[in-house]
């Protein structure tokens, strides 16, 4: 109470009235309005203050869950990519040895078709070269005869003949006596 009378002398002094008679000035009524407010909207406030936390919490375990899986899901396809990255690079190695063993067959077989063409053009050349050859010493072999003939059509005389029978005949007489 002396803090209250404190109080009313200090607002006096400054000009400003204060009633210290609680009846008259309604603080009884106010202080239990009050207290019956607190009392009353405690348990509903509470009520709903206690529901609104509650959701809160839920939706903050509900997001941290969704976090863990979010999570857990990056980390699965960080291992899928990881996965598919070795796969791929294995894929790519793949063809890079079946494309260069692809080549190189490919150059084998182009040699080997260019030493068969090489070969088999180089017969063709030998076999019209023995052609020619044959060609050339069948006319060479004709001529020859040819003027053979028509020397001895010429230089044939009958004396010669006759030589040549009688030369003939001893050659054939020293091969029988033997």
């Amino acid at each position: 109470m002396k803090i209250f009378e404190i109080i009313a002398q200090s607002i006096l002094y400054l000009g400003i009235g204060f009633n210290t008679n609680f009846l008259e000035a309604n603080v009884l009524n106010i202080l239990l309005l009050l207290t019956g407010l607190v009392y009353v909207l405690k348990n509903f406030l509470g009520s709903i203050l206690n529901d609104r936390q509650n959701k809160v919490l839920f939706a903050i375990r509900e997001s941290e869950e969704k976090l863990e899986q979010a999570k857990i899901r990056l980390n699965e396809a960080e291992k899928q990519l990881a996965q598919t990255q070795v796969i791929i690079n294995q894929i790519i190695n793949e063809a890079e040895a079946t494309a260069k063993k692809v080549r190189e067959s490919i150059l084998e077989q182009g040699k080997f078709d260019i030493e068969k063409l090489t070969e088999s053009s180089k017969n063709s050349v030998r076999f019209a070269e023995n052609q020619v050859r044959l060609q050339i010493q069948q006319q060479i072999t004709a001529l020859a005869i040819q003027k053979v003939s028509s020397d001895l059509k010429v230089k044939m005389t009958p004396t010669i003949q006759s030589k040549i029978i009688n030369q003939s005949i001893i050659q054939l007489e020293g091969k029988i006596n033997l």
